[in-house]
């Protein structure tokens, strides 16, 4: 009687543990990949030193947070940033990607890494916790309104 107790309470945990893992890793869908494919094509671009491209990724009068504090959303100034981000040969590799969509509305929160070289031979490492929201547009491409890859920056005040 006891084994045929304990084998039940061992069959319980398995099933609980098993839901528990099964939630941990949901399947990521449809739309959640396509906002993440927004984020990679911006990043691979700076790889590519295609300031046109990273343009792409933003609606017309996004706002980004290129230092904690200091949100820009003139769209020249962007395109002047971008542009000088893009001569230290930036590199981005990613932690994983975290996407919540409700309508039209997508957060995409990851944590990342960039290393470059500066045009005098300094190397550069950065790394944060990005924060981007997207919107979905009419042709079902998901594009950013507000980008600040500092999220981590109230933590560490």
């Amino acid at each position: 009687m006891i084994k045929k107790t304990q084998i039940k309470w061992v069959l319980v945990a398995l099933f609980f543990a098993t839901s528990i893992i099964n939630a941990q890793s949901k399947k990521t869908t449809m739309e959640e990949q396509s906002v993440v494919r927004t984020i990679e094509k911006m990043t691979t671009a700076f790889s590519y030193n295609d300031v046109e491209k990273i343009m792409s990724c933003y609606e017309p009068n996004a706002v980004i947070v290129f230092e904690p504090e200091s949100p820009i959303s003139d769209a020249n100034v962007l395109k002047k940033m971008f542009t000088e981000m893009t001569k230290v040969n930036p590199i981005f590799t990613y932690g994983e990607h975290e996407v919540f969509i409700k309508g039209d509305i997508a957060i995409h929160i990851n944590p990342w890494e960039m290393t470059g070289e500066a045009p005098d031979g300094t190397k550069i490492k950065e790394s944060g916790l990005s924060l981007a929201v997207l919107r979905k547009q009419e042709n079902g491409e998901w594009l950013m309104i507000i980008d600040n890859p500092h999220g981590q920056f109230l933590l560490n005040k």
